[in-house]
């Protein structure tokens, strides 16, 4: 079945403030989640919720904690996520971040003891609609095998960039990986195949089964390209930011253990450098340049096709996702069925 927008936000915020979130940080988790459907990134929407519920209830998920600055300058802060949600914690960390790149041009903010934050993009996003630039990498729990070797030991590790435009929306969010590890999550779910030349098995053998995907390893996108930033992410969003690394990174697919992942947030605010009109005007002479062919998308296009998609058309839930929705209600005496008006 199709749920709407409204009614996808409301079910996300009405169940978290029933599990003792508060109201504020249950809308920010809930505009979080909304925004990857919307885009088009299911693997890190609604789809996820489930994962976080769990998490709650197990006591990894800090419903109301607070964030701790525990080192700061004039342009950096490391802030301690004392566990709570990855989305309130980093959207927090991106606020700090603009603070900063607006007094001092840059703002750098590294992240640790928090969780899993949904879809990368809505924190770069937080930035270019204040006209600036945000940069947003984060470390994952292994899933991708070095290039030679077949034991995961690097994490999918996404990276969000987005620019400011008069005209257009500018944005790359990916993981380093093939696939993200939500995607192969979510075929598992559906009983859906993966594509060929994105996971290997435990054996080391391509496959497209998700199931054995997820207890082998997924390949790097662009072989050594890939792997190479992948590495690198490891270590800015691992040791420099006091977060675990490699095969110590825990939490971030499941809730079924502590999350022990890193982040780190960049923010630039081209005033520092240049008029930002005269920079806006720049960067959509380029798009239109690039555009000129005909048929031609930079990042970002497909998000906004998707956006204006399924706020047409909602988002969809299967089955197990919608049971899985329905037992989380009945659990906190939210009528979910009628709500749905089913």
């Amino acid at each position: 079945m199709n749920i709407t927008i409204e009614q996808e936000r409301s079910i996300v915020i009405e169940i978290l403030k029933r599990m003792d979130v508060p109201e504020e940080d249950a809308e920010i988790v809930a505009d979080v989640t909304v925004d990857a459907d919307l885009k088009g990134f299911t693997s890190h929407g609604i789809g996820r919720f489930p994962q976080y519920i769990k998490g709650l209830k197990l006591g990894f998920i800090n419903p109301s904690s607070e964030i701790t600055i525990e080192k700061e300058t004039v342009s950096t802060a490391l802030i301690n996520g004392n566990h709570g949600f990855g989305q309130v914690v980093t959207y927090k960390g991106m606020e700090l971040a603009m603070e900063k790149a607006h007094e001092t041009g840059i703002g750098l903010v590294g992240i640790h003891d928090s969780n899993h934050f949904g879809v990368t993009g809505y924190y770069s996003d937080m930035a270019l609609m204040k006209n600036m630039i945000g940069v947003v990498i984060a470390n994952t729990e292994p899933a991708v095998a070095p290039l030679g070797g077949k034991e995961p030991i690097i994490g999918t590790n996404p990276i969000a960039i987005g620019i400011p435009s008069n005209k257009n929306y500018i944005s790359v969010d990916m993981a380093t990986s093939a696939s993200a590890r939500g995607k192969l999550i979510e075929a598992a779910r559906k009983g859906e195949k993966i594509p060929e030349n994105v996971a290997l098995d435990a054996e080391g053998h391509p496959t497209i089964d998700p199931e054995e995907a997820l207890k082998g390893s997924i390949l790097p996108f662009g072989a050594h390209k890939g792997y190479a930033l992948s590495f690198m992410i490891e270590i800015l969003a691992g040791p420099l930011v006091k977060a675990a690394f490699g095969k110590k990174v825990t939490g971030t697919a499941s809730s079924d253990e502590i999350c022990t992942k890193g982040d780190l947030i960049t923010v630039i605010d081209p005033t520092k450098l240049c008029d930002i009109e005269k920079f806006k005007e720049d960067v959509d002479d380029f798009v239109e340049e690039i555009k000129a062919p005909g048929n031609v998308f930079i990042p970002g296009d497909m998000e906004v096709r998707n956006v204006e998609n399924h706020k047409k058309a909602g988002i969809g839930l299967d089955d197990k996702l919608l049971n899985q929705l329905k037992e989380i209600a009945e659990e906190v005496s939210f009528d979910l069925e009628g709500f749905l008006g089913e």
